[in-house]
């Protein structure tokens, strides 16, 4: 019996809605913006986070640097000179932090380079060492990577991307070309390939690249300034192999407990879990207003359903006059403002999925993971249901309340 008033006042309000269809139109604004938000947004949000982390796995899961950084509110303090890493530092990390597996010291140089009358000014230049290899996961295309003896004799060998080699008008082999570096010459001994880095870390176009054995660079640079790419066992030991370093760090600097640190230690995953704190915050900003549209759009249906009760008061009143109880009445203005509200809920949650499927096709498009999940479209019919339930009553109770006979001599 329920189910079947039920079926017949959500067709009525249906046919209500289909008799005027501008102003039903108008009345479900406020809700079509509001789902329209909720979804869409939900649904670009997800695209963004899934284009940062496959950015940000680019990186590598597991890798681990540590640089030299001046302690909060006391930069001034601290000259770069005290902050600094050193070789022994850095050659004491490893035996002493066990969920390490690797790491390199990286050197960055600006110099001139030349390869017979080709010359490039400002060219980068990295020191470092054999693992640095397997820790960027960068391979070595023509000839061959690093190798221990390089680093312990200093050798002047050198690997250079494939955009250094088109630049300088190498040959297609250039293993074994000479090629001066700040004036000092270098054989080539392999290219490694050329690393596309996104533009949200600070990529762009590629440039040419130069990479020499750390010792080697020593003596292009006596007190090198550089950072440490370290790789953990695991992802999950990044806490540990942080306590360790740190630990390491304060004792090799004579650090005493109230002084703060002088270096950093990052990873990934800190990065990653300041990403998801601030896309959070944005769904928080997000959520308030759609829901101060969902107000607004509440309150449009309230009104028109203040409007339907007035004239409709004969009606009601001939309908109380016959039999009807007032809880039905009440059931049955309710159910109209949920079937608008969730109408125009439905109407919003399709332009949503229209909008995110454009974003999602679109040539090149960073949004390609862009996708509404089904709790976002569930929540979005929920919050119109809950705002037709919500500003419905209002009217409804009106409409329930009148008396018969003052409603049949309504005019």
């Amino acid at each position: 019996m329920l189910l079947r008033l039920l079926f017949q006042t959500v067709g009525l309000a249906l046919s209500t809605v289909w008799a005027s269809k501008v102003r039903a139109m108008l009345t479900m604004l406020g809700i079509i913006v509001a789902a329209f938000s909720v979804v869409s947004t939900i649904g670009f949000m997800t695209g963004a986070k899934q284009y940062v982390l496959d950015q940000f796995e680019t990186f590598g899961a597991n890798k681990v640097w540590i640089f030299p950084r001046r302690p909060e509110g006391q930069r001034d303090r601290y000259s770069f000179r005290q902050i600094r890493l050193t070789k022994d530092q850095a050659d004491g990390i490893l035996p002493n932090c066990p969920s390490l597996a690797r790491l390199s010291p990286v050197m960055e140089l600006s110099a001139q380079i030349q390869f017979k009358d080709t010359i490039k000014d400002f060219v980068r230049v990295q020191g470092i060492r054999p693992d640095w290899h397997a820790i960027e996961n960068r391979s070595v295309t023509l000839g061959r990577t690093f190798q221990p003896t390089d680093e312990a004799e200093r050798l002047q060998v050198c690997l250079i991307n494939d955009k250094g080699v088109q630049e300088l008008s190498l040959p297609a082999d250039p293993t074994g070309e000479p090629l001066l570096i700040a004036g000092r010459r270098f054989t080539i001994v392999g290219i490694v390939e050329t690393l596309q880095v996104s533009p949200m870390f600070g990529g762009g176009e590629p440039q040419s690249e130069v990479f020499i054995p750390f010792a080697t660079g020593e003596m292009i640079q006596p007190e090198p300034r550089f950072y440490i790419v370290a790789q953990s066992k695991a992802p999950d030991l990044f806490e540990d192999a942080k306590a360790e370093v740190t630990f390491y760090m304060r004792k090799a600097r004579n650090l005493m407990p109230d002084e703060p640190d002088t270096f950093g230690v990052e990873a990934i995953d800190q990065f990653i879990a300041g990403f998801k704190r601030i896309a959070g915050f944005l769904t928080g900003i997000v959520a308030v207003l759609v829901g101060i549209s969902l107000v607004v759009g509440g309150i449009g249906i309230m009104n028109i359903m203040l409007v339907s009760v007035s004239e409709r008061t004969r009606e009601i009143g001939l309908r109380k006059a016959v039999g009807a109880r007032p809880d039905i009445i009440l059931l049955q203005f309710l159910v109209e403002a949920v079937t608008l509200c969730i109408l125009g809920g439905t109407i919003g949650l399709l332009l949503g999925e229209g909008v995110v499927l454009i974003a999602r096709i679109i040539p090149d498009s960073p949004l390609k993971g862009a996708m509404i999940p089904p709790w976002a479209i569930a929540l979005a019919l929920l919050f119109s249901a809950g705002t037709g339930v919500v500003f419905g009553m209002f009217p409804a109770i009106k409409a329930a309340r009148l008396d018969p006979i003052d409603a049949l001599r309504h005019e």
